[in-house]
């Protein structure tokens, strides 16, 4: 069989292809396997941000509990109770959860009382999110107006806690008092 310059052509094109080819969905299946948190990793974390929400709400003195930065802003009592409040209910409405049954008076709570909703809340979105198949975790749905996953509300649920215990480290510093140190893992 004699070899034509355009079969050999031929031959380099095609095995360029598919060396091409090969690479470009070794490098995409790489990296999907390490794109996404899996499961385990974000409630490490999730558990994290509960013991450092309870820390930080431990270190404000009963004085400072209803200390506002501004008369429109809320209290950092109201801040706390509002990182709770949010899981439990975007956990119960968008994350499918039960009833979780059991509430709080904000008004009239107690700093202990407060730690201890903080920690139920956090556990029950736990509970929750542990729920979850991989299928359903990924289905999707509207949320305020946007077209999301619920492994997206999940971190969503992550993002708003931070913010709002930033909020509470900001009243503890304005107040005289050192936050908590941060632990990342």
């Amino acid at each position: 069989m004699k070899i034509t310059k355009t079969s050999f052509n031929m031959k380099k094109t095609f095995t360029t292809l598919v060396f091409s080819l090969a690479t470009f969905l070794f490098v995409c299946l790489a990296g999907f396997s390490n794109a996404q948190t899996t499961m385990d990793e974000f409630l490490g974390k999730w558990n994290n941000s509960k013991q450092f929400t309870i820390d930080v709400l431990n270190k404000m003195p009963d004085s400072g509990m209803n200390y506002k930065t501004d008369p429109g802003a809320m209290s950092f009592k109201e801040q706390i109770h509002h990182i709770g409040n949010a899981i439990v209910g975007i956990s119960q409405g968008f994350l499918g959860g039960p009833d979780p049954g059991f509430t709080i008076d904000v008004e009239t709570a107690s700093k202990a009382e407060l730690a201890d909703y903080v920690a139920k809340a956090y556990d029950y979105g736990a509970m929750v999110m542990k729920s979850l198949t991989p299928e359903q975790a990924g289905e999707l749905m509207e949320v305020f107006g946007n077209n999301v996953s619920k492994r997206q509300v999940m971190a969503l649920l992550m993002d708003h806690s931070t913010h709002h215990r930033g909020s509470a480290i900001a009243y503890l510093r304005a107040n005289g008092v050192e936050p908590p140190a941060f632990v990342g893992f």
